[in-house]
């Protein structure tokens, strides 16, 4: 009738036991698979009423005697990055497996709203927390209060009390420029990051400068420019305006460098021949551009597995651990590379 309102009856355990026959305390033990053993009888009639009557198991009241939500925490700065998207993805199938949920929120990169993020994921009694603040040589736990593990992702350098987990930024640029150098004798190599960071120089901007310096070359102009398409695309055209336009370009994450391949496309700039492009993060995304990307390929599932483990530990150790990444060669460098198959 107009006007009138559905109350839906939400299914309890004393219904459960009505409809079989049993005690509540019988209902529990075969939900909960103990403590008291239940005849085998009585335990298929207890499961055949549970799934007759739609009846579900209140998490958070289980969860809630038990002491813990079973749920974990997980601040990212922006999942239109594929390389958190796909570590999120990574880092909720573990917590799956493990049968506990994920509270994900993204901080758009706005300090404030990871604020209230991060304290509104604590007030709801979270297990632990996983972070990458929406910088990354800051502590976005600062000024927090925690009473529960916390693990941060991809600091650049270490953190007085935390422990985090990333990629050898240095290792993997001076990686790529190493090899735009040493296998396809390239001199003048710019490169594409993103802005300056107060008193801290990218570690992907430091591996560069050790790559060029070891082969005894002069340091490449430098666009610095958002971690995103469309600042790698300005990146580029800043670059090709120059006088002498690189050889190659390093783009400081695979946003970027599609916004650079976008930049030379426009222009006609041919890759490989005319100019090189490699990049940082090595995404799913990086292998499906034209031409494919050649990459330092930041090892995701292990960065989150590190992650998901920390969180197990409740010591206050801190920890700084950087993991390698993997040199992927494909045709943007000039390699022949890999070959997609279905």
């Amino acid at each position: 009738m107009p006007g009138s309102t559905h109350v839906r009856h939400v299914v309890t355990r004393a219904d459960v036991a009505r409809y079989a026959g049993v005690s509540t305390a019988v209902v529990s033990y075969v939900i909960n698979n103990g403590p008291r053993p239940v005849a085998a009888t009585t335990a298929e009639r207890v499961k055949q009423a549970i799934d007759v009557l739609g009846y579900r198991p209140n998490g958070s009241a289980r969860a809630l005697r038990r002491g813990v939500s079973d749920t974990i925490g997980l601040v990212t700065p922006q999942l239109d990055n594929l390389f958190f998207a796909e570590l999120s993805q990574e880092i909720e199938q573990l917590a799956v497996n493990a049968g506990k949920a994920v509270l994900l929120g993204n901080s758009l990169g706005d300090l404030r709203h990871q604020r209230q993020l991060i304290d509104g994921m604590l007030s709801r009694q979270i297990d632990g927390l996983i972070v990458r603040g929406s910088s990354s040589h800051d502590d976005p736990l600062a000024g927090i209060r925690t009473n529960v593990p916390c693990v941060l992702l991809d600091t650049m350098v270490p953190l007085p009390g935390r422990r985090s987990i990333g990629s050898d930024l240095r290792g993997g640029a001076d990686q790529l420029v190493d090899h735009l150098i040493a296998v396809h004798g390239l001199t003048r190599i710019a490169l594409v990051v993103g802005r300056d960071l107060p008193g801290l120089v990218d570690p992907r901007e430091v591996g560069w400068r050790d790559a060029l310096r070891r082969h005894g070359l002069p340091e490449g102009p430098i666009a610095r420019a958002a971690f995103d398409r469309i600042g790698g695309y300005r990146a580029a055209q800043q670059l090709l305006a120059a006088p002498l336009p690189p050889q190659a370009v390093f783009a400081s994450s695979d946003l970027q460098a599609t916004g650079v391949l976008r930049a030379l496309h426009e222009t006609g700039t041919k890759v490989p021949s005319e100019v090189a492009v490699v990049s940082f993060d090595g995404t799913s995304e990086s292998a499906f551009t034209y031409p494919a990307l050649t990459v330092a390929r930041q090892p995701v599932a292990t960065i989150a597995r590190r992650a998901y483990e920390l969180l197990g530990d409740d010591g206050t150790t801190e920890a700084f651990e950087q993991l390698p990444t993997d040199l992927i060669v494909r045709q943007s460098c000039g390699c022949a590379g890999t070959t997609i198959t279905p």
